[in-house]
């Protein structure tokens, strides 16, 4: 469910709002960080989170630090969020509802931020209110829809839940408010998201791929062969739980 098996073009072609996502993170922060572009630093001006200018009638400013960062680091670590945890939330929910959740718990996250944060005139930018938002909904699906879950993969999302709570409240710098209503957010909407969705299947998405393609008429020696499959899956798993322990020493750095 969190090891990926697909090929780079298998990854886009299944997960496109993931996919999307992922861009939209990366080439903003090229064009503001790195080329400084006048109408991607006129982006950043208007779309930074700004408690003061959100109290003036600015509320488009609760929805597009969802898709700003500070810096490369903070782009990055959201975007590998989503590459890990994204995919198999996207195929349960549908596109539609993907982004109906993504956009609430980063709007619960960024609201939590202006009504909680002490200071009037916060500023604040990063999809980690929408990240948390996916680990509510695995949460919700732990307590209350363990037929979508295996054991591995529950321990997993909770070892990381953990994690995410324990840096939230240890390090510097970060908007603790987005980040609890953010996963408070993902938590409520889950209910009625989640009411026809099926476990996770990487297979279903091949099957229903393949349905749409012209077929061969040749055979292919290798259709079968699925070691190589096995294979990525055995060693993705140590590789999956390799970053979720450097992500704890990198907490108590």
């Amino acid at each position: 469910m969190f090891v990926r098996t697909e090929s780079f073009q298998e990854f886009i072609k299944f997960y496109p709002i993931v996919s999307g996502l992922i861009v939209i993170h990366l080439v903003l922060w090229l064009f503001i960080d790195i080329f400084q572009l006048s109408f991607a630093m006129q982006i950043l001006r208007e779309g930074i989170g700004n408690n003061y200018l959100v109290g003036q009638g600015e509320y488009w400013r609760l929805v597009t630090p969802i898709f700003l960062h500070g810096g490369f680091a903070h782009a990055l670590f959201n975007s590998f969020s989503l590459v890990l945890f994204g995919p198999a939330l996207e195929q349960m929910l549908g596109k539609t509802k993907f982004i109906l959740m993504y956009l609430t718990a980063g709007i619960a996250g960024n609201l939590g931020t202006y009504f909680m944060a002490p200071d009037a005139f916060y500023q604040h930018l990063g999809a980690s209110g929408s990240i948390f938002g996916i680990f509510g909904v695995y949460l919700f699906m732990v307590l209350y829809r363990k037929s979508l879950m295996g054991y591995a993969n529950t321990q997993i999302i909770m070892v990381m839940l953990v994690l995410g709570l324990f840096m939230t409240f240890s390090r510097s710098g970060i908007n603790i408010w987005a980040h609890l209503f953010g996963l408070i957010g993902g938590f409520a909407i889950a209910p009625p998201l989640l009411t026809k969705a099926r476990p996770f299947s990487v297979w279903q998405n091949r099957s229903k791929f393949a349905n749409r393609e012209p077929k061969d008429i040749g055979f292919n020696p290798n259709r079968w062969n699925k070691r190589s499959n096995v294979t990525l899956k055995k060693y993705g798993k140590y590789l999956l739980w390799g970053v979720i322990i450097f992500l704890v020493l990198l907490a108590f750095m």
